[in-house]
């Protein structure tokens, strides 16, 4: 019986599975572009509803809140999501000699960053505006940064423990963390009315975009030359 030896040149991954869910981020999220660029009344209405309604709670719920915004600012804010993607950067190349990889990692939270900017100017949507404001934000509103910025950075992260043989409890631990971090700021930046609830749902629907992409850069160009 034949054993293959372990000098055997590595396996050119399937990006075909990849490609698809790629393609399942990028049609909605480019549905929701023409939706908001096009101001169309169903969706305004009832990111309208949802902001007047979560505001009132805002107004309200004064510890909530304040717990809120020291959430978004500081735990979830996307200088700190940029300083943990500096950090696993800089893991790898430390400790794993993984120079592609970590530039890889920069480059797409790089283009991530660029794509939500463009998108912000070429859309200009204003955001919420109230007479008894709880928090406030620059830049235009669509998409959230907040919500792009968390997708894609802890997405990435919960990618390399699984690809660098995390256990199956730090594994979950992660993915649960990423989600609650996710879905989290999401909702603050409703709650605190700096942000329509589309332009977080676009947050959430571009970041996994990036990740698709990303992901598809390094199965057709990083992974088959690696052994």
């Amino acid at each position: 019986m034949h054993t293959p030896t372990v000098d055997s040149p590595p396996h050119r991954p399937s990006t075909t599975r990849t490609a698809r869910v790629a393609a399942a981020f990028a049609a909605p999220s480019v549905l929701l572009l023409v939706l908001v660029a096009l101001s169309w009344e169903p969706l305004m209405s009832l990111d309208e509803s949802i902001a007047n309604t979560t505001h009132g709670w805002a107004v309200d719920e004064r510890g909530v809140t304040h717990a809120f915004r020291i959430l978004t600012d500081w735990v979830w804010d996307p200088v700190t999501m940029r300083l943990l993607a500096a950090a696993a950067a800089v893991w790898l190349v430390w400790r794993h000699r993984e120079w592609w990889l970590a530039l890889w990692l920069a480059v797409t939270c790089a283009v991530g960053t660029a794509m939500q900017q463009a998108l912000k100017a070429a859309v200009g949507r204003e955001r919420p505006a109230w007479p008894d404001p709880v928090d406030s934000a620059h830049y235009a509103a669509y998409p959230s940064g907040h919500a792009m910025t968390a997708t894609v950075v802890l997405g990435l992260l919960v990618w390399l423990l699984h690809r660098y043989g995390a256990g199956p409890v730090l594994i979950r631990t992660a993915l649960a963390v990423a989600a609650v971090s996710v879905v989290g700021v999401g909702a603050t930046r409703i709650w605190l009315g700096v942000h329509w609830a589309s332009d977080v749902v676009a947050g959430w629907l571009l970041g996994g975009l990036t990740i698709a992409l990303a992901m598809l850069t390094y199965e057709k160009w990083l992974a088959p030359t690696r052994t």
